[in-house]
């Protein structure tokens, strides 16, 4: 044993709480992952019973299980933990554990940095969910935060600002790291058109956090000089308007969502060649058409917004550049539809969580495309189809590619397997449920259900009950996906070196293009 071993265990054998100081001051980015995934799991069981609330209120008409300020608290804050704090710490823990793997790269290119954008979250999250017990409650105008109603909040909303400010700084740090991990930190050979498409949707997806990130820095910053300052950027009495806040917002909100779905397109794009045995159909067409959507998501988010006054020719702009997305996510679709065709298919958990995805978020592509069609939107807007259609997207897309890349990568993390049999009750349990309750959200959005309101006409009644059992349903099955992680990790059946038996030479890493590398070596240079 090395001096430098020996004084690193004696120091660990000696210092305050080992177990736990290892975990806070870790700048290994395996360790690293675990946190993120683990803080993720929490905020998603959390943002998880927020959501309860919200269809325990939903299931009959009347006002019945919480007050109206506080079910409107429960709308808001669900969704900045379940994308702030759920769905975007599960991906950055992803691209800790496995980004270093996949290049053939030691360790993140910035260890410290990378313990410190981990260990603002918790704090950040603490702060958030601490002003539902201020006085004036928590956030109650919607994620998107808009004023005049976003101004009315009570003692909450400095310390709502200061923690989406942390929220950003932990993510830009994060994204930061990413790209000089990937730039910086690749094996001899591994040029950018062999790396592994998880990477390069993380590398895409990095570049977008850190052009939009500032963009609603920005937008909360002018709310709270408007609150506490006396500024007027969206106080129409004093020469502002609202509606800039709205365009400044979606600036940010609309790359945001794909910030929420590219990761997945790459685990997707992972998962589905390792059970189809073939390598990935059209490799290059889906680097580029990860790019073009990141491209395009920057100019189409007025769509969010058709409902405000815009120009004719505004609308029409929106509209057709909106529209275009659809082209290169299609081809996506189509790509994976391609790789399992005449592949030696076999429905392993995690493929099953793949099939999932691409089927039920295209559903969700779809409803987007008819939100697109600017004058039908009038109808669409702000009712339960636009909540259908964004769920689809982020459950069964974004949340199902991230439980498909527990379940796939789960036995490289611990050394243990999973246990099959409850994986795939977890899947089709869920699977069932989350239909259950986000499908007939689109015959009540059709039907002009208004979103984010506690009390409903008593025509939607029938529709409610079937989401809210549905909800219920999902809420407990995801407790089951809880108990399986937790299992794996504390142990179980050895998971062997090739965990999913394919083809030769596809392995857990499966490098998408052609020539397969192991990673264990780095390939000759040519």
């Amino acid at each position: 044993m090395s001096t430098a071993t020996a004084t690193h265990d004696e120091h660990h054998d000696h210092g305050p709480a080992p177990g736990l100081m290892r975990w806070i001051t870790t700048t290994n980015h395996k360790d690293i992952g675990t946190l993120y995934l683990l803080f993720a799991l929490l905020m998603f069981l959390i943002g998880g019973a927020m959501a309860m609330i919200i269809r325990a209120e939903l299931f009959m008409p009347g006002l019945q299980v919480v007050d109206p300020m506080f079910f409107n608290q429960m709308t808001t804050v669900h969704a900045l933990v379940m994308i702030f704090g759920g769905v975007m710490p599960a991906f950055t823990g992803l691209a800790n554990w496995l980004i270093p793997i996949m290049i053939g790269g030691p360790d993140m290119a910035l260890p410290r940095m990378n313990n410190w954008s981990f260990w603002i979250l918790p704090f950040a999250f603490t702060m958030l969910l601490s002003t539902l017990f201020m006085s004036g409650g928590g956030p109650a105008a919607g994620w998107t935060i808009y004023p005049p109603l976003s101004l009315q909040m009570g003692d909450g909303f400095p310390f709502m600002i200061f923690s989406i400010h942390m929220m950003g700084v932990s993510s830009v740090m994060g994204a930061i790291n990413v790209i000089v991990t990937i730039m910086n930190m690749r094996a001899p050979g591994m040029t950018l058109m062999k790396m592994p498409l998880f990477v390069w949707t993380w590398l895409i997806t990095a570049y977008l956090l850190i052009a939009t990130i500032p963009v609603l820095a920005g937008a909360v910053t002018m709310l709270l000089t408007d609150k506490f300052f006396g500024t007027s950027f969206f106080n129409a009495a004093g020469g502002g308007d609202p509606v800039m806040y709205q365009h400044i917002f979606w600036f940010f909100g609309h790359p945001e969502v794909y910030i929420l779905i590219l990761p997945a397109f790459g685990v997707v794009s992972q998962i589905i060649p390792t059970f189809a045995r073939k390598p990935l159909f059209g490799y290059s067409s889906m680097v580029y058409a990860t790019a073009s959507i990141a491209f395009l998501s920057f100019i189409v988010w007025a769509h969010h917004m058709f409902t405000v006054g815009m120009p004719v020719a505004g609308e029409l702009f929106f509209m057709y550049a909106t529209m275009l997305i659809a082209v290169p996510t299609g081809v996506k679709v189509f790509n994976w539809v391609s790789t399992m065709w005449k592949g030696s298919m076999t429905f392993e958990t995690p493929m099953l969580f793949a099939i999932a995805f691409v089927v039920l978020f295209t559903i969700g592509g779809f409803s987007g495309l008819m939100l697109a069609i600017s004058p039908v939107d009038f109808q669409y807007h702000d009712t339960y189809f636009v909540v259908a259609h964004f769920h689809y997207v982020l459950v069964t897309g974004a949340i199902y590619s991230i439980m498909a890349a527990t379940y796939y990568w789960l036995p490289k993390w611990t050394g243990n397997m999973y246990d099959e049999r409850l994986g795939k009750i977890h899947f089709w349990v869920s699977t069932i449920s989350v239909n259950v309750l986000f499908f007939p959200q689109h015959f009540l959005g059709l039907a002009g259900m208004p979103r984010r309101i506690p009390d409903y006409a008593p025509q939607f009644t029938e529709f409610n009950m079937i989401s809210s059992i549905g909800g219920f349903v999902f809420g407990l099955s995801q407790l089951l996906f809880a108990y399986i992680v937790i299992k794996t990790i504390r142990g179980g059946e050895k998971a062997t070196d090739k965990v999913w038996e394919g083809a030769e030479g596809l392995e857990w890493t499966l490098s998408s293009p052609p020539p397969y590398h192991s990673f264990t070596t780095a390939p000759e240079v040519k």
